[in-house]
């Protein structure tokens, strides 16, 4: 079967099977590459795939749905947004079994709009989601009627980074997250760093430590 999104992938140092999965996902405008170039700072028994957005913006430039900055915030093609998270979850789908990772320990880790679907994604299939980190990141109201059900999402983990001086998703969206995750019976790991919308080498060391946990 071809794999139903773009990717690229770094192989666990050992030939084990069942590897644990950490699954990039970037955000709007960029492509697979750019998370990517992080990979050298993660675990290297993990398997670690970045993925490639399905909408083509232009030539090198991709998103997982399209968005309207207006004075009121982000305003998300909703109708887009659930045909990538559906895309992803067949994502994961297929490469749990193409790369004989270990189902129960698969890891997304989001920037921006990749935080996004990562977070759509781990509440609305908890099973295929051992933990997720949202970065610069923000929960679509529109995503709410499909989390699963408490005895479900309880079951996995988040940690939700963002930027104090954050000018394209101010750190309101961080923190709205968080109540969001509070509402459904889910303490996320919440932390703040003095940053723009970015990934700072601080932020990525707590993000690199946290996962190693699963």
């Amino acid at each position: 079967m071809t794999a139903p999104l773009v990717h690229l992938v770094r192989p666990p140092s050992s030939d084990s099977l069942a590897a644990p999965l950490l699954v990039l996902l970037h955000g709007l405008g960029s492509h697979e590459e750019d998370l990517f170039s992080l990979e050298g700072a993660f675990d290297p028994d993990w398997l670690v795939i970045s993925v490639r957005a399905p909408i083509t913006l232009r030539p090198g430039s991709y998103a997982w749905f399209p968005t309207r900055f207006t004075d009121r915030g982000p305003v998300a093609d909703t109708e887009q947004a659930e045909a990538s998270r559906r895309k992803l979850v067949e994502f994961l789908d297929w490469a749990t079994q193409e790369y004989n990772v270990d189902p129960k320990r698969v890891v997304l880790a989001g920037f921006s709009q990749g935080a996004i679907i990562s977070a759509s994604v781990a509440l609305t299939e908890p099973e295929k989601v051992k933990a997720a980190v949202l970065m610069s990141g923000r929960i679509l109201p529109e995503v709410l009627p499909l989390v699963a059900s408490s005895d479900r999402r309880n079951k996995t983990s988040f940690l939700i980074i963002h930027g104090t001086d954050d000018e394209v998703l101010p750190v309101t969206h961080g923190r709205s997250s968080r109540e969001t995750l509070r509402s459904l019976g889910i303490e996320p790991d919440y932390h703040e760093f003095p940053m723009a919308h970015t990934i700072s080498d601080e932020s990525l060391s707590l993000a690199v430590g946290w996962i190693r946990k699963f």
